[in-house]
């Protein structure tokens, strides 16, 4: 009995050897290509933002709301609201074309983002703002 679970114990560590060694085939190599913002009217701004290496739709919704966050801060406004955000994907080219509103005070909705709390949240994660 003893015996046996050795030999488990011994095959588990030299799988765990195994895998720790192996390179991760699915690493998190993002390449982000740049923010183009455009006043649409008043506190209506759109940030169109490009990026390969995604993983997915939400890693550029990410990045366009890194920009906005930034953008709101360099207004001298402390807060936004999210109105909509198109995604498309073509040959690992990621874009997304998002829509917020910016403000001074917390707007009234759901989908409302601190400014300086979400650019903290960028930063510690890589992700770069405008």
């Amino acid at each position: 009995m003893i015996r046996a679970g050795l030999i488990s114990l011994t095959a588990a560590m030299l799988l765990a050897g195994c895998e720790a060694s192996q390179p991760d085939a699915l690493a998190f190599v993002p390449d982000y290509q740049g923010v183009d913002t455009r006043l649409l009217d008043g506190d209506l701004v759109s940030f169109v933002v490009a990026m390969s290496g995604a993983r997915g739709a939400g890693d550029v919704e990410d990045y366009a709301e890194c920009a906005a966050a930034q953008y709101t801060l360099i207004r001298g406004y402390g807060f936004a609201r999210h109105v909509r955000t198109n995604v498309e994907q073509s040959s690992g080219l990621w874009r997304a074309d998002a829509v917020y509103t910016i403000s001074p005070a917390l707007p009234r909705g759901a989908k409302t983002i601190d400014a300086e709390v979400v650019v903290d949240h960028c930063v510690e994660n890589g992700i770069p703002t405008v």
